[in-house]
């Protein structure tokens, strides 16, 4: 007996218990559903929540993989054993060394993220007595790319619960919640464990373990495990920092964020199969640059004499904004969230032009933590459905103006 009989045995000796929802899941998990739709429907189509999962994976798979090797790379450059690569193809780069730091140190989080995630996922399910959702999928894929490297994994784990319980649950599970669960996720470690997720110790692998053994007293070297936009804020410089290494990805950060190139080949994936909102990831752009040009231009009219003490980041150029921090992931893989984003071809182009807006302010603003989007997102995750109310009664007096004027 194959394994799908076995579990179809076990779905249906299980059927209208509590544990049904838990084979459930695992059998259309493995397999297609065996119950299926044969009249009565007003639209038959071949995509379904679970292929919108998949697809939204497998755009982010690529920046996964390149966060591997990133993490052994920028690890053997701080610690001086390898030269830095050259180029997005160099030799020092794609090696097997890099890989296997990235394997020891990125895939426990993968595992941790999904473990946790889905066994809470289970567990409501059982208790509410309602299928599994798909939902957490992209969650799960999610969350491992937006945080440090070496972040503890029971962190992670307790940052999962809450933000599957608190981000989702409560508001009744997928499609229900207002708030992006991977950003409530990164949210709640932020503001827990700040020391963990902000600072010049802890975007490269050893970092934050070679500081605790100097405190400790003993002979080791030093090394920075600061980000681009980190070291602009404190220093009021980029390190010279080629614009190429920063575009390819060859930067500290998070795991999957650094890689302008595969986030914009996942962007274009996305817009292609029609699963991520072309109007959201260009207008939250837009916003960006926008903010960016408003901030470069305090400076060149002399409001601001020394931007070297006061928001050192305003002298940044404006499109540089785009390939020093995480604002191009944001838009793509988070800002998208068709659940927490507004839902109006209007409302989303003031949605996204917000975000792109906001976090350049708060970048800015916020030298102690040089990164806003995902508290961007948040904060107009709140605000989506406000929008949608307005763009949807605006249509409705427009259409209402018309319909006076044909009568009168």
């Amino acid at each position: 007996m194959g394994l799908k009989q076995k579990l179809h045995q076990l779905k249906e000796k299980y059927k209208g218990k509590k544990m049904a929802p838990a084979f459930n899941a695992l059998h259309t998990f493995l397999y297609l559903p065996n119950e299926t739709t044969h009249g009565g429907t007003h639209i038959k189509a071949a995509d379904d929540l679970k292929r919108t999962m998949n697809t939204v994976i497998i755009a982010l798979v690529p920046c996964l993989i390149f966060g591997m090797f990133n993490a052994g790379y920028q690890h053997y450059l701080a610690l001086g054993e390898i030269e830095a690569s050259n180029g997005f193809l160099g030799s020092t780069f794609w090696t097997l060394d890099n890989l296997w730091v990235g394997i020891t140190q990125v895939l426990p989080l993968v595992v941790v993220s999904y473990g946790v995630g889905l066994a809470v996922e289970f567990l409501f399910a059982v208790i509410k007595g309602h299928e599994v959702e798909e939902g957490y999928l992209v969650t799960g894929m999610l969350v491992p790319l937006i945080v440090p490297v070496d972040i503890p994994l029971w962190m992670l784990a307790v940052a999962v619960v809450f933000g599957v319980v608190i981000g989702k649950e409560v508001f009744g599970g997928t499609g229900m919640n207002i708030l992006n669960p991977a950003l409530t996720i990164r949210a709640f470690l932020f503001f827990a464990y700040p020391t963990w997720m902000s600072g010049d110790k802890v975007w490269v692998h050893g970092a934050v373990e070679r500081n605790e053994m100097i405190a400790a007293g003993q002979n080791v070297d030093a090394i920075s495990g600061e980000t681009l936009l980190g070291a602009y804020a404190q220093n009021n410089t980029l390190a010279n920092i080629d614009y190429w290494d920063m575009f390819w990805g060859l930067i500290p950060g998070s795991v999957g964020e650094t890689s302008k190139f595969l986030i914009i080949i996942g962007a274009l994936f996305l817009i292609f199969t029609k699963i991520g909102s072309w109007r959201i990831i260009l207008s939250t752009i837009i916003g960006a640059l926008v903010m960016g040009l408003i901030f470069n231009g305090v400076v060149e009219m002399g409001w601001i004499a020394d931007t070297s003490k006061f928001y050192g980041l305003m002298s940044v150029p404006f499109w540089q904004h785009l390939i020093i921090g995480s604002i191009l992931f944001g838009a793509v893989y988070m800002a998208t969230d068709p659940v927490t984003a507004s839902q109006t071809n209007k409302g989303k182009w003031i949605y996204g032009f917000l975000i792109g807006f906001i976090s350049i302010m708060i970048r800015v603003f916020n030298p102690a933590y040089p990164e806003g989007v995902f508290l961007a997102i948040l904060l107009m995750n709140v605000f989506a459905p406000t929008i949608d109310h307005y763009v949807v009664q605006g249509n409705v007096k427009r259409r209402l103006k018309r319909v006076k004027v044909k009568t009168a």
